[in-house]
């Protein structure tokens, strides 16, 4: 075919978002404690996740795709700023009331597709902090997640675990009385307040250990807080709020009378504690509250798909279904969830979960989905949410820094090329493990080998090295029978920490 030029005065009368027309939305949905084996698209039969699985199936299928850490606030920092977080100082499991994490100034994925011309958007869970410390939840919170690339954001400051057990929109409280205003301490509880500890009866859901504090909703939470009630989340309708938000950003997006594409991370806060599903939701799986929220979640998912197809964007949006680290059963209350375990495996029979470093820590469900862009395939490369940075940045046209630790693997998340890392570092609460093709490496900790959640850690005695793909359970310990290959990551776990 013969190929037919426009004279240069032709192409630059052209529109300015002509470039843009090329460009997919994309759409990241990251899930909140899901295992690598709570979605049925791995083979587990216990819980159906079929418009999980439809992304699964439909798409790439990543057998050993990982986040960046085994715990929420470190994962979500690597995820959003291509950085290993165990690099930056202070990132942890932040409580309610922590500054922002990440800097205004800091480049990140949001500011990247910004700066290739999408709309961008933030909507559920956030953990990466607001304000600048003492926040005043009374008045417009800067800088928020805004300054750091997002259009709009409707978010839970933190864990829906933790206070304050409210949204923050465009950094403002939705729905705040100012003749009610909100206080917040994780030191000292307000005069009056009660506690699960004072006023145990007004206890809906029992606490197991942590979750101690105000009660909200009748579900004792971490910290202290006082006022607000009008502006009060209720657990319950928690699903179909966040994902009306969704669904409002998406008519409003397609509304808009010009093709400017838009950037959505869409965080799940399914299946983290306190788990309290809708009624329509409660008692569907038979395997107790835990099993519940993620046939909920996973109706989320179907939700927006069906969205998508009434609104004409499914071939125009790349979908990307992932989770923030690696299960975790008693996380703080009595909820049946230790012992639905006999019947539901959520690690998918590999080892540890979240805060471990063991591979369950953070292997995660991790999908990518594009109708009429990707054909499936089932792939067993090993990738990081970080890469999603440097990858997403090629798709959209926009260099990143060469300083990050995200890698460009584009093709390989697209399904055309089977190409991933050699290796990586894997973090949970501090402690590092180190990752070469199909084999992991941990160095010695000290400790005790489970915590109170009852998943193992991951603290060794001695230099511990296991080969994935002869023994996905981590059950033997191969540093005697492959001494030089020890030898070998040491060195380069060394070289890639200085530890």
């Amino acid at each position: 075919m013969r190929q037919i030029l426009l004279p240069v005065a032709t192409l630059a009368s052209l529109p300015t978002f002509a470039a843009a027309e090329q460009h997919p939305n994309v759409i990241l949905i990251i899930a909140d404690d899901l295992g690598y084996g709570d979605v049925s698209a791995y083979g587990q039969t216990s819980i159906k996740t079929p418009n999980i699985d439809r992304l699964a199936r439909g798409g790439v299928c990543f057998t050993d795709g990982h986040a960046t850490s085994a715990t929420s606030t470190p994962s979500r920092y690597g995820l959003f700023t291509g950085m290993y977080p165990w690099k930056r100082k202070g990132v942890h499991i932040l409580p309610g009331d922590a500054p922002l994490l990440i800097s205004p100034d800091q480049f990140t994925m949001p500011k990247m597709f910004q700066q290739a011309g999408y709309h961008t958007a933030a909507i559920g869970k956030w953990h990466l902090g607001m304000g600048q410390g003492k926040i005043n939840w009374n008045e417009r919170i800067s800088p928020s997640a805004n300054a750091i690339g997002f259009d709009y954001t409707c978010l839970i400051a933190a864990t829906v675990d933790r206070v304050p057990t409210v949204y923050v929109e465009n950094g403002l409280v939705e729905g705040l009385d100012p003749n009610d205003p909100i206080e917040v301490s994780y030191k000292d509880n307000f005069e009056g307040e009660p506690t699960a500890l004072s006023h145990p009866e007004l206890v809906k859901l029992k606490w197991s250990h942590g979750h101690n504090n105000s009660i909200i909703n009748g579900i004792p939470r971490i910290g202290f807080m006082k006022g607000g009630q009008a502006a009060r989340w209720r657990d319950n309708e928690m699903a179909q709020y966040l994902l009306d938000k969704v669904f409002k950003y998406i008519d409003e997006r397609t509304s808009v009378a010009t093709n400017q594409p838009f950037f959505l991370y869409y965080g799940l806060h399914e299946p983290h504690v306190p788990r309290i599903p809708d009624s329509r939701f409660a008692g569907r799986t038979g395997l107790g509250p835990r099993g519940d929220v993620i046939a909920e979640a996973d109706w989320c998912v179907g939700q927006l798909m069906q969205k998508l197809e009434e609104k004409g964007l499914l071939e125009n949006t790349l979908i990307i279904f992932s989770s923030d680290n690696g299960p975790v059963l008693d996380d703080g209350y009595v909820d049946g969830a230790r012992e639905s375990a006999l019947q539901h495996d959520p690690r998918g029979g590999l080892r540890g979960g979240k805060y471990s470093l063991y591979d369950a820590g953070t292997r995660v469900p991790f999908f990518v989905y594009w109708q009429g862009h990707i054909k499936p395939v089932e792939s067993h490369k090993l990738v990081s949410q970080q890469d999603l940075v440097a990858s997403l940045g090629k798709l959209i046209g926009q260099q990143v820094p060469d300083t990050l630790d995200s890698r460009e693997m584009l093709s390989t998340f697209l399904g055309k090329r089977q190409r991933g890392r050699e290796s990586m570092v894997v973090e949970a609460a501090g402690r590092l493990a180190f990752r070469y093709r199909q084999y992991a490496l941990i160095p010695p900790y000290k400790g005790a080998k489970r915590n109170i959640t009852d998943n193992e850690l991951g603290n060794v005695d001695d230099w511990t090295l296991y080969d994935l793909q002869a023994d996905p359970t981590q059950a033997t310990d191969i540093t005697a029978s492959h001494p030089h290959l020890l030898r070998k990551l040491k060195r380069q776990f060394q070289e890639a920490t200085g530890r």
